[in-house]
């Protein structure tokens, strides 16, 4: 009975892939071909977005819109469900928005296929919370198609200060599924690594540091400043301290725009939803944290 039961769900699990819909095309048609230099500044527009997971479902965006500008860092925050990690669902096409446009330098994504949306190098990155590291080698999964010399490969790793970065021997180091023969730090740092290696005009971070320690989330922060100047910067945020010197915060509620602004402004509004969420710190974090905003 137990191997009936076992082979059921199997075909339940096959029956349920089978009707997942079929993604839109890995290919950009010749009608909307971009540029072989696009994107060069990395400036991302949401306009009127509306984004719902299934049809019978709410709307997990609804009507987004705002801009970032080149080189800007957003910071992206709200409570659990307000649609933050949404609009990384939404950026990269892991979901087919219902409405409104979302565009790289004045290029709507829509009318891209899926691999100049998600591969393009120097296009878009993202750092997700769980780490996507995949069996092989260090240098595999820095360099899966091998585009970089080593130099370049171990000064990347150097500057994250991966162990063993200074060593050649440490590109032939055995990465296990998953990274699982590494600490939850070490993986974000190889994440990072790749990062630096890609070079992209826009960088997303979802919540790509929740599962580190503040002193490795720290580093994290001080590496981005420094290695990404010229970066377009998205961060969907969990530790207010690491974003407060942010060029913008983007604070959402219910999948639409409540507050968008410099965190210094933002904090000027004593009954805003940001001043709300910095207050709930404590009162010496927050007073920290007021000290800190540009």
């Amino acid at each position: 009975f137990s191997e009936a039961e076992a082979a059921i769900t199997s075909i339940e699990r096959m029956h349920a892939m089978e009707m997942l819909p079929q993604e839109k095309s890995m290919v950009t048609s010749s009608e909307h071909k971009v540029d072989s230099s696009w994107p060069r500044k990395g400036v991302l527009e949401f306009s009127g977005v509306k984004m719902r997971y299934r049809p019978e479902l709410p709307l997990a965006l609804n009507g987004l819109t705002f801009t970032l500008e080149h080189g800007q860092r957003c910071a992206v925050v709200g409570r659990t469900g307000a649609g933050k990690s949404s609009i990384t669902s939404a950026l990269f096409r892991l979901v087919e928005i219902e409405s409104g446009s979302i565009s790289l330098d004045g290029v709507d994504l829509s009318q891209l296929g899926l691999s100049d949306v998600r591969g393009r190098p120097g296009g878009m990155f993202i750092l997700p919370q769980d780490p996507v590291l995949f069996s092989g080698s260090v240098r595999t999964n820095l360099d899966p198609f091998s585009t970089h010399v080593d130099e370049d490969i171990l000064q990347s790793l150097g500057l994250v200060r991966f162990p063993g970065a200074s060593k050649h021997s440490v590109l032939e180091d055995v990465v296990e599924e998953g990274g699982g023969n590494f600490s939850a730090g070490e993986k974000q740092l190889l994440c990072l690594a790749r990062a630096m290696l890609a070079r992209p005009r826009l960088l997303v971070l979802d919540e790509a540091t929740s599962s580190v320690d503040g002193a490795t989330d720290e580093f994290v922060q001080k590496m981005l400043r420094s290695q990404f100047p010229d970066t377009t910067l998205l961060t969907i945020a969990h530790r207010l301290n690491t974003i407060i010197d942010y060029d913008v915060v983007l604070v959402m509620d219910q999948g639409k725009v409540a507050e968008f602004g410099s965190p210094k402004t933002l904090l000027e509004n004593e009954n805003g939803m940001f001043t709300a969420m910095v207050d709930a710190t404590g009162r010496e974090s927050a007073t920290s944290l007021k000290m800190m905003a540009k």
